[in-house]
């Protein structure tokens, strides 16, 4: 009888647990992965504070954590995650923010599958850069030339919909007349990019640079460091997938010379969702 009794008041405490925790809201909680590197961090809660999600502090800017969180009315719980891994994680939470060069690499599209999307703001444009004192050769301002064309303008508008946005004022006809093409003759000029879309975007750059006999050598990378580590090396000329202000971060923080060429287009940060189809969970 005291054993039946005892396995009653075990099954009770039981259901008072699990009732607790329900109440607790800790079948509901919600969370939202972003991405871990400082600048890109930051978009993530400045995204999610235009869209009344959370309240930053005040001052909290382009450089603002977890930590700089002023008020979170939903109890969101946030899980910081490598940028190139945020589309694999999609799954396993409710909502994650995601650059949009790897949200078109894992087949999504910023402008139909986001929730919410960033402005297009020039402060993140991305850009071509590299190592300090290499700007003025005339290999790299054949590649600037190319890049800021009218060519790549018209391939990023009808490409990606509005995903990705050109912000050059001045286009080229993909050529600087500055520049001894013939000397360049023969020669090949390397750059880092990750898949989508600067490599896909440098096929129309490989193309222009080809009629005057160069080649372009296109280096894929999956990460935000490595592009870096090897153009400060010098095993590769030039690369291009960052905004400055992830390059003036990185520059501080690893003691790099890496220097911005040429701002070449925006790619709006998005908020998508994993097991929420929806914003009405954080709004």
């Amino acid at each position: 009888m005291k054993k039946i009794i005892s396995l009653v008041l075990i099954s009770v405490l039981a259901l008072t647990l699990v009732f607790s925790l329900t109440s607790c809201g800790g079948s509901d909680s919600i969370t939202i992965a972003i991405p871990n590197d400082t600048t890109n961090e930051a978009r993530a809660l400045l995204l999610l504070e235009d869209l009344g999600v959370i309240k930053l502090k005040d001052g909290a800017g382009i450089t603002a954590t977890p930590l700089d969180i002023d008020e979170n009315p939903r109890n969101i719980e946030f899980k910081e995650v490598e940028a190139a891994q945020l589309p694999n994680v999609l799954k396993d939470v409710d909502y994650a923010v995601i650059n949009s060069n790897y949200a078109i690499e894992a087949k999504l599209n910023p402008t139909k599958d986001s929730l919410g999307l960033e402005g297009s703001s020039s402060a993140y444009g991305n850009i071509l850069a590299v190592k300090e004192g290499n700007e003025n050769s005339d290999i790299i301002k054949a590649l600037k030339a190319a890049l800021e064309s009218k060519q790549v303008a018209d391939f990023i508008s009808s490409e990606y919909d509005g995903a990705v946005v050109s912000v050059v004022d001045n286009l080229t006809d993909g050529y600087d007349s500055s520049v001894d093409y013939a000397a360049l003759a023969g020669k090949t000029v390397s750059v880092a990019a990750s898949p989508a879309p600067h490599a896909e975007i440098l096929g129309v750059v490989k193309t222009i640079l080809a009629e005057k006999n160069i080649t372009l050598e296109i280096k894929e990378f999956t990460d935000y460091v490595q592009p870096n580590n090897v153009v400060e090396s010098g095993e590769v000329d030039a690369n291009y997938f960052q905004h400055v202000p992830y390059l003036n971060d990185f520059n501080a923080e690893n003691g790099t010379h890496i220097v911005s060429v040429a701002q070449i287009h925006v790619e709006p940060l998005g908020i998508y969702g994993g097991k929420q189809t929806s914003l009405d969970a954080i709004k």
